[in-house]
C-alpha cells in the first residue's frame, strides 16, 4: 500500500444519481469544499442509474397504484402518493435551478413530458380506480388528472393498447399530462461533468475496499486502482456511501452501530423492449397496471414510452429475476458475504416470512419468452414476439431489518442510515429512489451537517423554493413553483391542464 495519504473534505462512494445529487448540492452550498468521488466502474451512472437499468419514471404517484392502497373500509389512502409527489417536486425544482444557473445546458437531454396513466380492467378494479381518482383529483398536487371508461376516449389516449381488445371488455384509465420520462443515466453524467469542472476529483476504476475511523474522528479509506492494482489511503471528515447494492457491504465494514442488524435481498429486473418505429408511434404514455396477487410492489406491470438519446422506444415489465449479486456487475458471493452474526437471525426471519416472494421470484425466473409475451398481451393484445427483445435491467437490493412489524421485515423504498455524529451516511434500498434523490440528499445534509443548516438554509430555499414548506397547504404557491419549474425544464405542455377543472369521461 502507498504511504501517501490524501486528505479531502467529502468522499462520495459510487458515481450514481445519489452521489451526483449530493455532490451538486454541497458544491452550491460550500463551493470551496474539496470533494473526491470513487467509482469502481469506468464511467458514471453505469449501475442502477443507467438509462437501460431502470424504468425512467419520474415517480410522482400520478400512475402508481401501489402508492394508494385501499383501506379496510374501502376508502383510498393517498398519504404515500402525496409524499412521493412532494419529494419529486423538490427534484424538479433543483434541476430547474441548475438549468437557470447554466449548470445544465439543455434539460431535454434528460427529461421530457410523457403522460402518466393508470389502467385497469374488470368492475372491481374499475371501482377502485374511480375512488382513487376522486381521492387524488381533489388534492392540489393532482389537479388536471382525467378519468375515462369510454372506449372511444381510451382509443385516443392509448391506441396500441385498445386495438384488437375483446369486444365488451370493461377497462378504465386515468391520465395526467404533467408526467415525465427521465433519463437518470444522462442526468448523472451531466451532474458529474459539472462537478469535474469545479474542483471535484472523480476517480473511475477505483474500488473502496475498506474504511475505518481515525483517532480524530475522520474516516480513512483503503482504495484500490483497478488499472494499476495499487492501493492508496484517503481520509475525509465526511463519507457518503451511495454505491447502490454495494452500499451494504461498506456500511458493514464501517462498524457503526446504526448499521448492525441490517440485511439485503437482491432482486433483478428484466424488461421487454420494442424499438420498431411503426409500433412505438402508436403509444405515448407511461401506463401502470395492478400487480398480480402475491407479487411484490416493485413488480407492478407497466408499458412505458422511453426517450433515450432522443430516440423513443417502448419498455414493458418489469419481470423479476433472482441473482445473488448486489450489483449488475457484482459478485456471485455478494448475498452470502452480506450475512453477518448481527443480521443472521433477521435474514433467517425474512426468509421464513417471505416464502411467497421466493416462490414468485422462482416462477418469474422460469418464464419463457412466450409466457412473458402473454403478460405483455394484457396491455397490447396483438403484440408479436419478433417485435420485442429482452433487456436485463439493474439489480435492486431491498432492505431487511427488524421493525415494529416484526423481525426480518422486507422494506420497499429507500433509507438513509447515518452515524450518530453525522460523519458517515449510507443509502440503502430501491424505488422510488432516483426520482426522490434531492429529497433524500437533503435528509442526508440535515442529518449529517446540522451545525451548518441555519447558515445554508437561505441558499437551499433559493435552489428549492418549497424547501420547508408543506406543498399541500398552499395551492397558489404550489402552482407558481410548479409553473416556474416546468417552464425551466421545457415541460410546459401539461401545466395549463393542471389548473383546469377535473375531467371525467364515461361511456
Amino acid at each position: 500500500m502507498s504511504n501517501q495519504q490524501t486528505k479531502t473534505d467529502v468522499i462520495l462512494i459510487g458515481a450514481g444519481i445519489m452521489s451526483a445529487t449530493l455532490g451538486s448540492l454541497l458544491k452550491e452550498l460550500v463551493p470551496d469544499w474539496k470533494i473526491t468521488v470513487f467509482e469502481r466502474r469506468s464511467g458514471a451512472g453505469e449501475e442502477s442509474s443507467g438509462e437501460w437499468n431502470n424504468a425512467g419514471t419520474g415517480h410522482s404517484s400520478l400512475c402508481e397504484l401501489n402508492y394508494t392502497p385501499e383501506r379496510p373500509d374501502g376508502s383510498v389512502d393517498i398519504s404515500k402518493a402525496v409524499m412521493v409527489n412532494e419529494e419529486y417536486q423538490l427534484s424538479k425544482q433543483f434541476w430547474s435551478y441548475l438549468v437557470n444557473s447554466k449548470r445544465i445546458q439543455d434539460p431535454q437531454d434528460f427529461i421530457v413530458p410523457v403522460p402518466h396513466m393508470s389502467f385497469v380492467e374488470g368492475q372491481k378494479d374499475i371501482s377502485f380506480l374511480q375512488k382513487r381518482f376522486e381521492a387524488l383529483s381533489g388534492h392540489p398536487l393532482f389537479q388536471g388528472m382525467e378519468y375515462s371508461d369510454d372506449p372511444e376516449q381510451l382509443m385516443e389516449w392509448i391506441p396500441l393498447m385498445m386495438k384488437h381488445r375483446a369486444p365488451g371488455q370493461r377497462v378504465a384509465a386515468t391520465r395526467a399530462l404533467s408526467g415525465t420520462d427521465v433519463n437518470f443515466g444522462a442526468l448523472t453524467r451531466i451532474l458529474f461533468d459539472h462537478l469535474k469542472n469545479n474542483n471535484t476529483d472523480i476517480r473511475f476504476n477505483h474500488q473502496v475496499e475498506d474504511l475505518k475511523r481515525t483517532k480524530d474522528g475522520s474516516w480513512e479509506l483503503k482504495v484500490r486502482n483497478a488499472g494499476s492494482g495499487a492501493t492508496q489511503r484517503h481520509t475525509a471528515k465526511f463519507v457518503f456511501i451511495g454505491g447502490g447494492g454495494g452500499s451494504l457491504h461498506l456500511l458493514q465494514k464501517s462498524g457503526i452501530p446504526e448499521g448492525k442488524g441490517v440485511g439485503g435481498f437482491p432482486v433483478s429486473g428484466l424488461f421487454m423492449v420494442c424499438k420498431k418505429p411503426e409500433i412505438v408511434a402508436q403509444h405515448h404514455a407511461k401506463v401502470y397496471g395492478k400487480a398480480a396477487v402475491g407479487a411484490p410492489p416493485m413488480s407492478v406491470p407497466h408499458l412505458d414510452t422511453r426517450v433515450i438519446n432522443k430516440q423513443e422506444s417502448l419498455f414493458f415489465g418489469p419481470f423479476a429475476g433472482f441473482s445473488p449479486k448486489f450489483l449488475k456487475f457484482g459478485s456471485m458471493f455478494d448475498l452470502i458475504t452480506s450475512v453477518k452474526p448481527d443480521n443472521l437471525v433477521t435474514m433467517l426471519a425474512a426468509g421464513a416470512k417471505n416464502l411467497s416472494l421466493t416462490r414468485y421470484l422462482i416462477g418469474q425466473v422460469m418464464l419463457s419468452k412466450e409466457q412473458r409475451m402473454e403478460a405483455l398481451r394484457e396491455f397490447v393484445p396483438d403484440a408479436k414476439a419478433e417485435d420485442w427483445e429482452l433487456v436485463v435491467a439493474g439489480q435492486r437490493v431491498q432492505i431487511i431489518k427488524d421493525t415494529a412489524a416484526g423481525k426480518g421485515t422486507l422494506q420497499f423504498g429507500t433509507e438513509v442510515i447515518s452515524s450518530a455524529d453525522g460523519s458517515i451516511a449510507a443509502l440503502l434500498g430501491a424505488s422510488p429512489g432516483a426520482s426522490t434523490a434531492v429529497s433524500v440528499m437533503l435528509e442526508v445534509i440535515s442529518k449529517c451537517f446540522p451545525q451548518h443548516l441555519k447558515a445554508w438554509e437561505p441558499k437551499i430555499k433559493q435552489m428549492i423554493p418549497s424547501y420547508g414548506v408543506p406543498q399541500s397547504g398552499n395551492a397558489e404557491l404550489l402552482n407558481k413553483i410548479h409553473a416556474s419549474a416546468a417552464k425551466s425544464l421545457g415541460l410546459t405542455h401539461g401545466v395549463e391542464e393542471k389548473v383546469q377543472p377535473v375531467k371525467v369521461m364515461h361511456s
